[in-house]
């Protein structure tokens, strides 16, 4: 059974219909002592660091990933999800993330971008491939998805398998161990994003 973390972030229908669409079936889970009961586990997420950390917070729920993520078992995040696997970000201020992926998150630099572009940083894009890992198996090298940010991980690259390209090359997709996060929604990538949830229920 795979598990999403129910933590009131977003709206997380379209993260259920996604995987109901590949033959998967999921739970959302509010109880952090129910998390280790997950074969596999979901954070998604939509809004701000700070807030998202604070509802983790509030019931044990970010003890609880961390605690999942030293089972070996996979745990995928999704957007800010993603984000909040980092130490800290810049996001309101300096905030404590959960630490399970070395790196912090920061704001896009415009200061870089070689003509105007908007932030947040949304619409389809492209990432590229950095390692072949199963989550992107079947995949291409380069393949669009569709994103929503204005916040980007900064890491070092061996937890780097996707980038992508707006203003500057940017860190989309991380791997350490069991952990993996994705800053693109595949929920509403269509085929490819369809792919990356498939790839992640046969991990």
């Amino acid at each position: 059974m795979i598990g999403i973390v129910d933590y009131n972030m977003g709206n997380l229908a379209s993260v259920i219909n996604a995987f109901k669409k590949v033959g998967a079936d999921t739970r959302l889970e509010s109880n952090p002592e129910k998390l280790a009961n997950y074969d596999k586990l979901i954070l998604p997420g939509v809004g701000a660091f700070g807030d998202a950390m604070e509802h983790l917070k509030s019931n044990g729920m970010d003890s609880a990933i961390k605690e999942y993520a030293k089972s070996g078992k996979p745990l995928l995040g999704i957007c800010l999800g993603m984000q909040l696997l980092f130490e800290s970000s810049q996001e309101f201020g300096a905030t404590e993330g959960l630490g399970l992926i070395e790196g912090k998150v920061v704001a896009f630099d415009k200061s870089k971008f070689d003509h105007k572009l908007k932030v947040p940083h949304m619409g389809w894009n492209e990432l590229f491939k950095q390692k072949d890992v199963k989550l992107f198996e079947g995949l291409e090298e380069e393949f669009y998805l569709y994103f929503v940010h204005s916040f980007h991980a900064v890491c070092d690259d061996k937890y780097a398998i996707g980038k992508t390209y707006y203003g500057y090359e940017f860190v989309s997709a991380v791997n350490k161990d069991n952990i993996y996060g994705i800053q693109p929604h595949p929920e509403k990538s269509h085929k490819n994003g369809l792919k990356i949830i498939e790839n992640f229920v046969n991990l």
